[in-house]
């Protein structure tokens, strides 16, 4: 009996991985229609939080204003990243007589006497076939983004009904209450998880911007809003983070001197944050194996590329606490744990 309940497990786990690599392009504009709709949720509770004098805001307006806050949000980023585009544009003639001076001495000191120059290079390159794929790529986005925002729009419509199918389809209250307790409780945790992320990268962004404002790195503030998006990416995104900023010092500045400092100090914020402070709050908050945040981060990084990169450890605090309240699985919820220990919901 063991043996066919294995199998079929094992049957199980391998169809769902096929069905959420095959059916990417349906599941992955709903799942992040989901974390919109419960990061905008999430806001909108903590406006209810504020008072004004002896009131509370009503539901309508903290909804509101976590909406535009949101609109806000998006807004400002998207100019910041215009504009440094076309800060990069006009400055992109400099850069390219620095590259071009920085290749000649490189390929100089192997003997070869002249460098191609950036022009040449690029006739090299099948410009058809990548304006063609980017061009591809960003209809893509477009496109779902017009799926993700419609699947949004009737997340909010049905919002009101969801408590009353909850209770319709718990016919025993029991049963019903413990349900609750289990949404509650992967709320409540995947809540401290982006709190934590949040001021961790805010941190690590603001740090970063200062340290490179002192250095002087061109659009600091680009690089910097880049460094706190990718912080949400655990591990390798504090990489990626880095190494842009320190790789724009090589053709901003004459001398290799800022491009040391760039990626020496950047790494440092970053180890201090991300590699000391963040895992052992997010560690002993969530209780996840840093190990197993790891190797979380390679699986759904294979199956949906990045944006599963940004969803992996939400992913795995729900997967922790629905494993760890059934009785088959809560081995497999100790093993995901950072120290073994995995409460009841009832504890």
């Amino acid at each position: 009996m063991k043996v066919i309940n294995f199998s079929l497990i094992s049957v199980l786990v391998i169809l769902t991985f096929y069905l959420l690599i095959v059916g990417q392009d349906v599941l992955l504009p709903v799942v992040i229609a989901l974390v919109f709709w419960y990061l905008i949720n999430l806001v909108a509770n903590s406006y209810g939080r504020l008072k004004i004098g002896e009131s509370e805001l009503p539901n309508w307006a903290c909804f509101t204003l976590s909406l535009f806050s949101f609109i806000a949000i998006f807004w400002a980023m998207i100019k910041l990243i215009s504009m440094n585009v076309d800060g990069v544009l006009e400055v992109a003639p400099t850069y390219q007589v620095n590259l071009e001076a920085k290749m000649n001495d490189l390929l100089g000191y192997f003997g070869i006497q002249e460098a191609p120059t950036l022009e040449q290079s690029f006739e090299l390159i099948n410009l058809g076939q990548f304006i063609s794929a980017l061009t591809g790529s960003l209809t893509s986005i477009v496109a779902n983004s017009g799926i993700i925002l419609i699947y949004l729009a009737f997340l909010f419509i049905e919002q009101k009904n969801m408590d009353k199918k909850l209770s319709a389809l718990m016919v025993d209250n029991e049963k019903e209450e413990r349900v609750r307790k289990l949404l509650r409780k992967i709320s409540d945790d995947v809540r401290k998880y982006v709190t934590i992320k949040l001021i961790a990268s805010l941190t690590t962004g603001s740090l970063s911007y200062i340290y490179m404002m002192i250095i002087g790195v061109d659009f600091a503030a680009f690089w910097a809003l880049l460094i706190f998006l990718l912080n949400f990416i655990p591990t390798i995104g504090s990489i990626i983070a880095t190494i842009f900023p320190a790789l724009i010092t090589l053709v901003q500045f004459d001398t290799l001197g800022p491009f040391f400092l760039v990626a020496g100090g950047l790494t440092g914020i970053q180890i201090l944050i991300g590699n000391i402070l963040e895992p052992k709050f997010t560690g002993s908050t969530l209780n996840l194996s840093p190990t197993i945040i790891l190797l979380n981060l390679s699986l759904w990084g294979l199956i949906w590329g990045i944006p599963g990169m940004f969803l992996c450890v939400p992913f795995l605090v729900i997967t922790m606490i629905v494993f760890s309240n059934i009785p088959e699985t809560r081995a497999i919820a100790v093993l995901l744990s950072s120290d073994g220990q995995i409460n009841d919901l009832d504890e």
